[in-house]
């Protein structure tokens, strides 16, 4: 059984930065997909930032210019630099391997203001 195990989180203050990490011990790790997600309380899920195998990558429109997904293939961990920080970035960030529909475990994110 896959795992994603997911790391950092936190409560920061408006404008800070923070990044969360996402380790996959699994093979072919370079071969896949991956990606964020987060759900705000009382809000639908939302796609944050996806990661292809050539490093291409995609952002929702909240996400564009201030978040970056990036990868590192030797340890098989995905990453989320979260740049200026807002409050309505607060949410559980999650990380989801679509081709086996894995999610991994949400860490929170608080920013106050």
């Amino acid at each position: 059984q896959v795992r994603l195990v997911v790391s950092g989180g936190g409560l920061v203050q408006s404008v800070a930065s923070l990044r969360v990490s996402c380790t996959a011990a699994i093979i072919f790790y370079s071969t896949y997909c991956l990606s964020w997600y987060r759900q705000a309380p009382g809000k639908q899920s939302e796609l944050v930032a996806t990661i292809t195998p050539t490093v291409t990558s995609n952002y929702a429109g909240s996400a564009k210019g201030r978040f970056t997904i990036s990868r590192d293939n030797a340890k098989k961990t995905v990453y989320l630099q979260m740049n200026s920080l807002k409050p309505e970035d607060t949410a559980a960030y999650y990380c989801y391997l679509p081709a086996s529909r894995i999610w991994g475990q949400g860490t929170q994110l608080t920013v106050s203001s």
